[in-house]
């Protein structure tokens, strides 16, 4: 009973992410406010990749990965908002099936790793997934609006 309020949560993060990030073409995927900072593409990237990361970290052999150069580098790979789409879609798949294959006690019982969110329950990366791709949307949203487009509002099909 609490997974499918969780995953109703999830989907609709998706959606909102994906609706008020669409004003980014793929002419903004190498976009970035100034250098140093993440382009369009690479932040779609990262949001998808760390649906992988917080799977790994509740439910991997290994936990958290702490090796952010290695994760970084993988991101940086990404100059196409297309190809980080992709990536979203199968990452969010993926996660989604890993927490459906879950049971309420699977998803109740404490984290293996706590290195990253303590001794919360396995369902608490939920959550903070959730928060974190609230975070990189918003982000999105103020790179859409350097590049002089208005992005949608997220909640509501317009």
């Amino acid at each position: 009973m609490i997974k499918e309020g969780k995953l109703q949560e999830l989907e609709a993060s998706r959606e909102f992410f994906n609706r008020s990030t669409s004003a980014l073409t793929e002419k903004e995927s190498n976009f970035a406010p100034k250098e140093g900072m993440m382009t369009s593409a690479q932040i779609i990237a990262h949001v998808a990749q760390t649906f992988e990361w917080f799977i790994d970290g509740a439910f991997g052999e290994n936990g958290f990965s702490t090796d952010y150069e290695k994760l970084m580098a993988k991101i940086t790979a990404y100059d196409s908002i297309e190809k980080a789409r992709v990536y979203f879609e199968k990452a969010y798949k993926n996660y989604r099936s890993v927490i459906e294959s879950k049971t309420d006690e699977e998803l109740l019982a404490p984290l293996k790793d706590t290195s990253i969110m303590g001794e919360a329950p396995c369902l608490a990366i939920i959550g903070a997934t959730i928060e974190h791709t609230a975070h990189h949307r918003g982000a999105l949203s103020v790179y859409a609006r350097l590049c002089g487009k208005v992005p949608p509002m997220p909640y509501i099909e317009q």
